[in-house]
């Protein structure tokens, strides 16, 4: 049940352990996520002075925000081993058994995706976290009897991008809960700053700052960037990223000012030509683009939220007069009517 990673000679094994040595390891050297590094720190610095196992977390949020760095990095602050698997990975309670019999007291144990946990691998997990103990059957039938297991006392790190979907018997057992939220533009150039710097990119601020402002407020996708321009500046330019190659480099990955990429304007313009601008379903949006219902809602949708450009209503999805502006369209009339409207009621309600 391990995530076991396989190491090569040569140039794939050096290019591993520079991918790895991007996520930070310690506290001090996570950008961003204020408030859950002050809190977590005293948590830590509260378990450690008890000699006591931390209290389980649950991290949930957007992907990309650095959920696995965080786990990796409570472990490491409280000098204990990490196992990572995931929920997806579980598939059946002697799973989970047998990663919860190898643990060590104090390690901690990661579960990525945990609302895609099974019912059956749930029951197991509830008595784990909070009695620390595993109640296994022997036998079958008439003669079957429960055995109970102690384990040592661990920590559980939970990570999801669905909180909604987590049983609230899983929710309620853990102890610290955190949402991380999306990063600004000044705290991803601050993280693209320490990555070009592992990579040995000669860089110029107004140059990362261009990668920041496009990176929709995720490090993942900040980092991931990062690598295609430097790309771009060693075969295209002299391998400096400045803001002039920053800019071609992700022109030429098609993605605009704001982060948009091709299948983002593409939903929109869709909504924009063949539905008026809206109300559309889900469905038929999926549809008409040629996406996933899942893909669209999961990963393009939430973006679009966050930047106003579209709503969602009763009877579906809406662009926004934003939107509009953004990919320099006409709205339609009556959505100009709509917004003439609200105007004067606002404006007779103060009278």
């Amino acid at each position: 049940m391990e995530n076991d990673r396989i190491l090569t000679s040569g140039p794939r094994q050096e290019d591993g352990e520079i991918e790895a040595s991007l996520r930070p390891r310690a506290l001090r050297d996570y950008v961003g996520q204020a408030p859950v590094k002050d809190s977590l720190n005293i948590y830590i610095k509260a378990a450690l002075k008890r000699r006591d196992a931390l209290d389980h977390i649950l991290l949930y949020g957007p992907p990309g925000l650095g959920k696995t760095t965080l786990a990796c990095i409570v472990a490491a602050e409280m000098g204990q081993n990490v196992r990572i698997t995931s929920g997806p990975a579980i598939e059946r309670p002697g799973d989970l058994a047998s990663i919860l019999t190898n643990l060590n007291a104090g390690d901690v144990l990661f579960i990525d995706e945990i609302h895609r946990l099974s019912r059956a691998v749930e029951e197991v997990l509830y008595p784990a976290m909070e009695d620390g103990a595993l109640d296994i059957m022997i036998g079958k039938g008439p003669t079957a009897r429960s055995m109970r297991l102690d384990l040592p006392r661990f920590t559980l790190i939970g990570a999801t991008t669905r909180a909604g979907q987590l049983s609230a018997p899983l929710r309620d057992r853990f102890g610290i809960m955190y949402r991380l939220e999306m990063y600004t533009a000044d705290e991803l150039a601050q993280i693209l700053r320490r990555s070009a710097s592992i990579l040995r990119m000669p860089f110029d601020d107004e140059g990362l700052q261009e990668i920041a402002c496009r990176s929709r407020g995720t490090p993942r996708i900040a980092n991931r960037m990062l690598k295609r321009v430097r790309d771009y500046a060693q075969v295209r330019a002299d391998g400096h990223i400045t803001r002039e190659v920053a800019h071609e480099g992700l022109d030429m990955l098609d993605v605009d000012g704001l982060g948009l990429d091709r299948v983002d304007r593409n939903v929109l313009l869709t909504m924009m030509d063949k539905f008026g601008g809206g109300p559309v379903g889900l469905d038929t949006l999926a549809a008409s683009t040629g996406e996933d219902a899942i893909t669209i809602e999961d990963v393009y949708e939430p973006y679009l939220l966050q930047l106003g450009f579209i709503q969602r209503t009763p009877r579906g999805r809406v662009v926004t007069e934003l939107a509009y502006r953004h990919l320099q369209r006409t709205p339609p009339q009556s959505m100009a009517n709509t917004a003439r409207d609200t105007q004067v009621n606002l404006f007779d309600e103060n009278e």
